[in-house]
């Protein structure tokens, strides 16, 4: 008989990290007026060597994965496979509670992005780069 191994709730933690082949983040976006153009929970970017993925859990997230661009709602999810130009935003007034699945690379990438003192367009692309994907 296989033993069974059950998370506590995650409620705005990780489950993995950098010795583990993908992390799970709860991520929340408490969302506010609209804005146009939308306002981006991470710029346009794309990971060279990684796949990164999202299911809502409630609220509305909308994705643009290329050219496509997908509003995900609560039980819904959506993949983006390594190369694919991506962005994501909270496209309502709403809060919005998704997990976020990715790889320790992408981890290390948005930790080394909020340890920046300096969010300048330059700062950016090389912290990106560092991290084997590409600020667009």
């Amino acid at each position: 008989m296989k033993s069974t191994t059950t998370a506590p709730l995650l409620s705005e933690k990780m489950m993995g990290g950098a010795g583990n082949d993908f992390v799970i983040a709860e991520w929340r976006d408490a969302g506010g007026a609209k804005f146009d153009p939308p306002r981006w929970i991470a710029p346009l970017h794309l990971h060279r060597n990684d796949d990164e993925a999202w299911y809502v859990l409630e609220g509305v997230l909308c994705v643009r994965r290329g050219n496509e661009v997908m509003e995900v709602r609560a039980g819904a999810s959506v993949l983006v496979p390594r190369g694919t130009p991506h962005t994501y935003w909270n496209p309502t007034a709403e809060p919005v509670r998704y997990l976020l699945v990715m790889t320790p690379r992408i981890l290390h990438l948005i930790e080394a992005i909020h340890a920046l003192k300096e969010r300048s367009p330059a700062a950016l692309r090389a912290v990106f780069e560092e991290h084997d994907s590409e600020l667009l």
